[in-house]
């Protein structure tokens, strides 16, 4: 009877072993057919743009083709775009008021962070609240006193107004990134550098903007996608081809009435995609690891 039970009460840690090895092999097989239907199911609208822009328009116009396959491969769309109209000019635009807003937004959002986080006032943490707030008012909402505002300074119509404009879509969201970040950085850093004779901004250059390199990185990809991305401005405010940035040039230009270029504006949105692509191909761990400590940190 002893042989007996020292023999079951060794078979059945390995039966447990076994059955929870079981598990997690099952749980690990769902997990990877979950995110290959993910997969699957993101990549169907930009598989779909790439075989449209390879497309002449005869081809895209007889419907009795597959619309998943290319008969006949050519960078006709490219081609056309690159060297014919204004899309490269919509696609310079797009840079400059890009590069300006994320300047200015980086500039402000750090200097407003550092001082709401770490230069304790009376109705600061009110004030940092506040701040976060005017970010979820939609733009939907500002457009119709922006316009006033923007008329009244003439600058209608001009690729600078939209400079102007931007960084009221990005300074809140990036300032309440980098709360979090600058107020998980510990006290002591501020005390040492203090009785060493640093000033403010000594400390916020030499000390903060190198420790909290994550967390301005991930409010930089945001004010870069964002300025990058809007459409609602632009389409408010830019009236001629050659001040429209590439949300609304492509629009302008590829459509007219009723007549949808299709080939040039899957051509034209996949190559305006790819500089936000490559950004978030490079920077996705700092992002994370940004808005991360930005939702959890102040």
């Amino acid at each position: 009877m002893s042989a007996t039970t020292d023999s079951s009460t060794y078979v059945e840690p390995e039966r447990k072993h076994g059955s929870l090895r079981r598990e997690r092999r099952w749980a690990m097989i769902g997990a990877y057919i979950a995110l290959a239907v993910f997969i699957l199911f993101f990549m169907i609208p930009p598989f779909h743009m790439l075989m449209t822009s390879l497309k002449s328009s005869g081809e895209i116009a007889d419907l009795s083709g597959n619309p998943w396959i290319v008969r006949s491969p050519t960078l006709q769309n490219y081609w056309e775009l690159l060297t014919q109209g204004n899309y490269v000019i919509h696609f310079r635009n797009s840079v400059i008021v890009t590069a300006c807003t994320v300047a200015i937004t980086m500039v402000i959002s750090t200097l407003a962070a550092f001082a709401l986080a770490r230069m304790k006032f009376w109705g600061s943490a009110t004030l940092a609240t506040g701040v976060f707030l005017t970010y979820l008012v939609p733009e939907t909402l500002l457009f119709i006193p922006m316009f006033q505002i923007v008329g009244q300074l003439g600058m209608y119509n001009n690729l600078w107004a939209m400079v102007l404009l931007f960084p009221t879509l990005t300074v809140p969201f990036c300032t309440w990134i980098m709360i979090g970040y600058f107020a998980s950085i510990p006290k002591e850093l501020d005390e040492a550098a203090l009785i060493d004779g640093a000033g403010h901004l000594q400390m916020l250059w030499k000390i903060f903007i190198p420790v909290a390199l994550p967390g301005i990185l991930a409010a930089m990809i945001f004010a870069f996608t964002v300025s990058w991305a809007a459409f609602i401005y632009p389409l408010a405010f830019l009236v001629s081809s050659d001040q429209m940035v590439l949300t609304v040039g492509i629009v302008s230009d590829l459509i007219r009435a009723d007549t949808f270029q299709w080939g040039k504006i899957m051509a034209g949105a996949l190559m305006a995609a790819l500089p936000p692509l490559l950004v978030y191909a490079f920077l996705m761990d700092y992002y994370i690891a940004g808005l991360t400590a930005g939702a959890t940190k102040g």
